[in-house]
C-alpha cells in the first residue's frame, strides 16, 4: 500500500449533529446568520438554511451542501428582517434529503413558526405515532418535527406558557431555536445534553451552538441557555422562564463536545476547549508515559491534546501530518464514496520528520479503528521506528442516542476488543487511552457529563430509540 501522499478519510470519528444560531434585533440578521453559520461549518455539512423576519412578513431559504454554496451573493436581498434563526445540519435522525434540511418553516392557525434543534428526541417515535393516528401529516423524517406538532396542538395553542408546554413533552437531548414573525426563542433540555450561548450585539441579541460564533460578528458573550429554561427575546427585551424543574439528578453535558466537536476557540459548558484539550494531553501523558523522540497531532482535533503530551512529557512537537485545509471535515459526510473522495486529498505524511524515529501520534477518538490502521502503515512505510498511538478520550464502546452518529456497538472497535485487542489491529507498538478520570478532570463537578459512550451509562431511558432512519417510511423521494 502506498502511503506516502495518502490522505485519510474522518470515517473513524463520531459524526456530528448540528448548529444553530440566532439574532433578535440586528440590521441585516441574514448576512450575521450566514456568518454564524459559516463559523460553526464544523457541526453540520449536509445542508444549511436560514429565516429571518421583517416583523411582518417571513422569508426562507435553505439547501444541501455547504453555507457557502447554499447562499449566494445576492441572497440577503431575499431575506429581509431584523431577527431570524439559521441551522447547518449533520442527520442523526432523518435521511439526507431537502424536506429534512432545517429550520423547519410551518404556518400554523395563528401564524408562521420556524423551529431549528440540535439533539436527538428519545420519545419522538411515540409523539409521532399518536399525531399520525389523529390524523396529522408529517413533511420530514426528523424527530425534531414533533415539537412542531406539539405547538400546533389546541391543547398546548389555547392554554397559556404555550411553548414551554410543549417542550415539557420532549424527552432526550434538544438545544432548540424557535422563531415567530416578531420573537425568538431558545431552550436547552433539562440536562444541559448541547450546548447553547446567548451574546449581545449592540442593542440586539445573538444565541449560538458554539461561542466561536459570537466572536465571529463581534458580540459580546453574556452566558448559556440553563439546562430547562426557556428563553423569550422580544421587543421588550429577554424574558426567562423555566419549563422543566431542575432534576434532582445531576445534569448530562456531553462531554464529546470537550474532545472533539467544538472548535477550540470556543467556551463550551464554561470551559475554554482548547485549554481543556490541552489539559486531556498533558493527563494522557501522565497516565501513558514512553521514551520516544517525537509527538505528532492528527490534525485538527488532535492538536491541543498533542501539544499538552509535549508540554507535559517534555518530548519534542512536530508535524508528522500535514493536512489540506482546503478539503471539508469528511467525517461529516454521510455516504462512504463520497467520505473515499477526500481520502486522497485531506492528510499526507511527513516522511522526513517521522523517519527512523520514535513517534508519539496523538489523536482524539478511535471509533471503528479501519482509519487509524492506515495511519499507522504509513507511518511505518514512512519509516519511523515506533509507533505509539495516544487517545485523547476512553474506549469508545458503546453507541450514543443524544445527538452523536455512532455505529452500533458491534461496529466500535472498543466495542469488541480489549486494548489490546484494539492495539494488535492497528499494528501499532503501544497504545493509551485517557482514564474516565482524566476526561472529567478539568471539570468542578465531573457528575455534570454524559459519558455513556465510554461507559455505558446512560442518563436517560434508550429503549426506544431504533437509529437514525426510524422515522423513514420510504415511500417518497423528492430531487427538490
Amino acid at each position: 500500500m502506498k502511503c506516502m501522499d495518502v490522505v485519510y478519510t474522518k470515517e473513524d470519528k463520531p459524526r456530528e449533529m448540528c448548529g444553530l444560531f440566532g439574532v433578535f434585533g440586528v440590521e441585516y440578521a441574514a448576512s450575521l446568520i450566514y456568518q454564524g453559520l459559516f463559523s460553526q461549518q464544523h457541526r453540520g455539512q449536509e445542508g444549511a438554511g436560514i429565516v429571518v423576519s421583517d416583523g411582518m412578513k417571513v422569508h426562507s431559504l435553505k439547501g444541501q451542501g455547504l453555507v457557502s454554496d447554499i447562499f449566494e451573493a445576492d441572497a440577503w436581498d431575499r431575506l429581509p428582517g431584523y431577527l431570524g434563526i439559521g441551522h447547518v445540519r449533520y442527520s442523526t435522525t432523518g435521511s439526507t434529503r431537502i424536506q429534512n434540511v432545517q429550520p423547519l418553516v410551518v404556518e400554523c392557525v395563528d401564524g408562521i413558526w420556524a423551529v431549528a434543534h440540535n439533539g436527538n428526541l428519545v420519545n419522538a417515535a411515540r409523539l409521532r405515532r399518536m399525531y399520525q393516528e389523529a390524523g396529522a401529516i408529517f413533511q420530514t423524517s426528523t424527530d425534531s418535527e414533533v415539537l412542531v406538532h406539539l405547538l400546533a396542538d389546541p391543547m398546548y395553542r389555547s392554554r397559556p406558557r404555550r411553548v414551554a408546554r410543549a417542550l415539557n413533552e420532549i424527552q432526550g437531548s434538544f438545544s432548540f431555536l424557535i422563531m415567530t414573525k416578531d420573537a425568538l426563542m431558545a431552550a436547552r433540555d433539562p440536562l444541559g445534553f448541547k450546548p447553547l450561548s446567548i451574546g449581545r450585539l449592540g442593542e440586539g441579541y445573538v444565541v449560538a451552538s458554539e461561542t466561536c460564533a459570537l466572536n465571529q460578528i463581534g458580540a459580546k458573550y453574556l452566558r448559556d441557555v440553563e439546562p430547562g429554561e426557556l428563553v423569550t427575546i422580544d421587543k421588550e427585551g429577554l424574558h426567562s422562564h423555566r419549563f422543566a424543574e431542575r432534576p434532582r439528578q445531576h445534569l448530562a453535558q456531553c462531554v464529546f463536545e470537550m474532545v472533539y466537536f467544538a472548535r477550540p476557540d470556543s467556551l463550551v459548558f464554561g470551559k475554554n476547549v482548547h485549554l481543556v484539550r490541552q489539559q486531556y494531553g498533558r493527563c494522557l501523558a501522565r497516565e501513558h508515559a514512553v521514551d520516544a523522540d517525537i509527538v505528532i497531532a492528527i490534525p485538527d482535533s488532535g492538536n491541543s491534546a498533542a501539544l499538552g503530551y509535549s508540554q507535559e512529557s517534555g518530548i519534542p512537537l512536530n508535524y508528522g501530518f500535514i493536512r489540506n485545509h482546503y478539503v471539508g471535515r469528511t467525517f461529516i459526510m454521510p455516504e462512504a464514496d463520497a467520505r473515499t473522495r477526500g481520502v486522497d486529498m485531506k492528510l499526507a505524511v511527513l516522511p522526513e520528520v517521522v523517519r527512523d524515529q520514535r513517534v508519539v501520534v496523538v489523536d482524539d477518538s478511535i471509533v471503528r479503528g479501519t482509519t487509524a490502521r492506515r495511519r499507522v502503515a504509513c507511518l511505518r512505510e514512512a519509516g519511523a521506528k515506533e509507533i505509539h498511538l495516544r487517545i485523547s478520550c476512553p474506549p469508545t464502546a458503546n453507541p450514543c442516542f443524544f445527538g452523536i452518529d455512532f455505529p452500533s456497538k458491534e461496529e466500535l472497535i472498543a466495542g469488541v476488543h480489549d486494548v489490546g485487542g484494539v492495539c494488535e489491529y492497528l499494528g501499532a507498538d503501544s497504545l493509551g487511552y485517557l482514564s474516565v478520570e482524566g476526561l472529567l478532570s478539568p471539570f468542578d463537578k465531573p457528575e455534570n457529563f454524559c459519558t455513556a459512550c465510554f461507559t455505558g451509562d446512560y442518563p436517560v431511558d434508550i429503549s426506544a430509540m431504533h437509529g437514525k432512519e426510524s422515522l423513514e417510511t420510504h415511500t417518497h423521494e423528492s430531487n427538490e
